[in-house]
Protein backbone atom coordinates (compact mmCIF):
# COMPACT_ATOMS: atom_id res chain seq x y z
CA UNK A 1 0.00 0.00 0.00
CA UNK A 2 0.98 3.55 -0.61
CA UNK A 3 2.28 6.14 2.06
CA UNK A 4 1.01 9.26 1.33
CA UNK A 5 3.05 12.03 3.26
CA UNK A 6 0.62 14.53 4.46
CA UNK A 7 2.80 17.06 6.13
CA UNK A 8 2.53 19.97 3.31
CA UNK A 9 -1.57 19.92 4.65
CA UNK A 10 -0.34 19.94 8.23
CA UNK A 11 1.45 23.51 7.55
CA UNK A 12 -0.96 24.85 5.67
CA UNK A 13 -4.58 24.14 7.46
CA UNK A 14 -6.00 24.75 10.74
CA UNK A 15 -8.58 22.13 12.26
CA UNK A 16 -8.18 18.87 9.95
CA UNK A 17 -5.85 17.32 12.66
CA UNK A 18 -8.70 14.47 12.93
CA UNK A 19 -9.38 13.90 9.75
CA UNK A 20 -5.70 13.37 8.77
CA UNK A 21 -5.13 11.42 12.33
CA UNK A 22 -7.81 9.10 10.58
CA UNK A 23 -6.24 8.99 7.14
CA UNK A 24 -2.90 7.63 8.79
CA UNK A 25 -4.83 5.20 10.36
CA UNK A 26 -6.51 3.85 7.37
CA UNK A 27 -3.31 2.80 5.37
CA UNK A 28 -1.76 1.03 8.61
CA UNK A 29 -2.15 -2.42 8.13
CA UNK A 30 -4.45 -4.22 10.77
CA UNK A 31 -3.19 -6.80 13.00
CA UNK A 32 -4.92 -9.73 14.18
CA UNK A 33 -5.40 -8.31 17.71
CA UNK A 34 -6.99 -5.09 16.15
CA UNK A 35 -9.47 -7.61 14.36
CA UNK A 36 -11.11 -9.31 16.98
CA UNK A 37 -14.01 -9.44 17.81
CA UNK A 38 -15.69 -9.11 14.09
CA UNK A 39 -18.15 -6.54 13.25
CA UNK A 40 -20.24 -5.68 10.61
CA UNK A 41 -21.65 -1.81 10.10
CA UNK A 42 -24.88 -1.94 8.27
CA UNK A 43 -26.94 1.34 7.07
CA UNK A 44 -30.66 0.73 7.78
CA UNK A 45 -32.33 4.19 6.95
CA UNK A 46 -30.97 7.89 4.93
CA UNK A 47 -29.66 8.85 8.86
CA UNK A 48 -29.52 5.55 10.61
CA UNK A 49 -27.01 2.82 11.17
CA UNK A 50 -26.54 -0.34 12.97
CA UNK A 51 -23.22 -1.94 14.39
CA UNK A 52 -23.09 -5.47 14.72
CA UNK A 53 -20.71 -6.27 16.96
CA UNK A 54 -20.08 -10.50 17.30
CA UNK A 55 -19.54 -10.96 21.36
CA UNK A 56 -20.25 -15.01 21.73
CA UNK A 57 -19.62 -15.90 25.18
CA UNK A 58 -20.22 -12.47 26.76
CA UNK A 59 -22.79 -11.28 29.07
CA UNK A 60 -24.45 -8.13 29.18
CA UNK A 61 -22.47 -7.94 32.73
CA UNK A 62 -19.16 -8.66 30.81
CA UNK A 63 -19.88 -5.45 27.96
CA UNK A 64 -19.61 -1.97 28.47
CA UNK A 65 -20.62 0.47 25.45
CA UNK A 66 -19.32 4.33 25.74
CA UNK A 67 -20.02 7.24 23.43
CA UNK A 68 -17.93 10.33 24.26
CA UNK A 69 -17.49 13.04 21.73
CA UNK A 70 -16.88 11.64 17.94
CA UNK A 71 -15.64 8.18 19.17
CA UNK A 72 -17.73 4.88 20.37
CA UNK A 73 -15.91 2.10 22.82
CA UNK A 74 -16.96 -1.36 23.06
CA UNK A 75 -15.22 -3.10 26.09
CA UNK A 76 -15.54 -6.89 27.05
CA UNK A 77 -14.32 -8.33 30.06
CA UNK A 78 -14.77 -11.80 31.33
CA UNK A 79 -15.54 -12.33 34.73
CA UNK A 80 -12.96 -14.29 36.89
CA UNK A 81 -13.95 -17.35 37.91
CA UNK A 82 -15.41 -18.09 41.23
CA UNK A 83 -13.76 -19.88 43.89
CA UNK A 84 -13.45 -23.54 43.81
CA UNK A 85 -14.51 -23.87 40.69
CA UNK A 86 -12.19 -26.31 38.57
CA UNK A 87 -12.47 -26.87 34.84
CA UNK A 88 -10.57 -28.91 32.71
CA UNK A 89 -10.62 -27.59 28.75
CA UNK A 90 -9.90 -29.99 26.45
CA UNK A 91 -10.31 -27.63 23.49
CA UNK A 92 -11.24 -23.76 23.79
CA UNK A 93 -12.21 -22.66 20.61
CA UNK A 94 -14.25 -19.76 21.43
CA UNK A 95 -12.36 -16.51 22.29
CA UNK A 96 -12.85 -15.22 25.87
CA UNK A 97 -10.27 -12.57 25.65
CA UNK A 98 -11.31 -9.49 27.00
CA UNK A 99 -11.34 -6.70 24.16
CA UNK A 100 -11.71 -3.19 23.47
CA UNK A 101 -13.05 -1.78 20.06
CA UNK A 102 -12.73 1.80 19.13
CA UNK A 103 -14.99 3.22 16.09
CA UNK A 104 -15.09 6.83 14.99
CA UNK A 105 -18.16 8.63 14.82
CA UNK A 106 -18.66 11.44 12.22
CA UNK A 107 -19.98 14.98 13.40
CA UNK A 108 -23.86 14.49 15.42
CA UNK A 109 -23.83 10.63 15.27
CA UNK A 110 -25.45 9.52 18.11
CA UNK A 111 -25.84 6.16 20.10
CA UNK A 112 -29.56 5.68 20.40
CA UNK A 113 -29.51 2.29 21.57
CA UNK A 114 -27.93 -1.36 22.22
CA UNK A 115 -29.03 -4.80 22.28
CA UNK A 116 -27.66 -8.08 22.74
CA UNK A 117 -28.93 -11.43 20.84
CA UNK A 118 -27.88 -14.14 20.47
CA UNK A 119 -24.20 -13.83 21.03
CA UNK A 120 -24.14 -10.28 18.78
CA UNK A 121 -24.21 -7.09 20.07
CA UNK A 122 -26.52 -4.63 17.94
CA UNK A 123 -25.77 -0.69 18.72
CA UNK A 124 -28.08 1.48 17.19
CA UNK A 125 -26.78 4.93 15.79
CA UNK A 126 -28.57 7.81 14.24
CA UNK A 127 -27.16 11.22 12.59
CA UNK A 128 -29.04 13.98 13.40
CA UNK A 129 -28.33 17.36 12.06
CA UNK A 130 -29.19 20.65 14.15
CA UNK A 131 -32.27 22.67 12.54
CA UNK A 132 -29.37 25.51 12.45
CA UNK A 133 -26.71 23.51 9.56
CA UNK A 134 -29.57 21.97 7.75
CA UNK A 135 -29.85 23.16 4.26
CA UNK A 136 -32.60 26.02 3.57
CA UNK A 137 -34.40 27.22 0.48
CA UNK A 138 -34.01 30.80 -0.24
CA UNK A 139 -36.93 32.69 -2.08
CA UNK A 140 -35.66 34.66 -5.08
CA UNK A 141 -37.73 38.22 -5.01
CA UNK A 142 -38.82 40.38 -7.25
CA UNK A 143 -38.45 44.23 -7.80
CA UNK A 144 -35.93 46.30 -5.99
CA UNK A 145 -33.12 44.93 -3.66
CA UNK A 146 -34.90 45.13 -0.45
CA UNK A 147 -32.82 47.29 2.32
CA UNK A 148 -30.62 44.96 5.51
CA UNK A 149 -32.80 46.25 7.87
CA UNK A 150 -36.13 45.14 6.41
CA UNK A 151 -34.57 41.91 5.29
CA UNK A 152 -33.59 41.37 9.37
CA UNK A 153 -36.95 42.08 10.65
CA UNK A 154 -38.70 39.51 8.79
CA UNK A 155 -35.88 36.71 9.22
CA UNK A 156 -37.71 35.80 12.14
CA UNK A 157 -41.16 35.05 10.42
CA UNK A 158 -39.37 32.55 7.71
CA UNK A 159 -37.75 30.27 10.48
Amino acid sequence: MRQFDLSPLYRSTIGFDRLFSLLDQAGAPESAAVSYPPYNIERTGENAYRLTVAVAGFGENELSIESRQNALTIKGEKEARKEGETREMLYQGIAARAFERRFQLADHVLVTGARLENGLLHVDLVREIPEAQRPRTVPIGHGAPRPVEAAKAEAPKAA
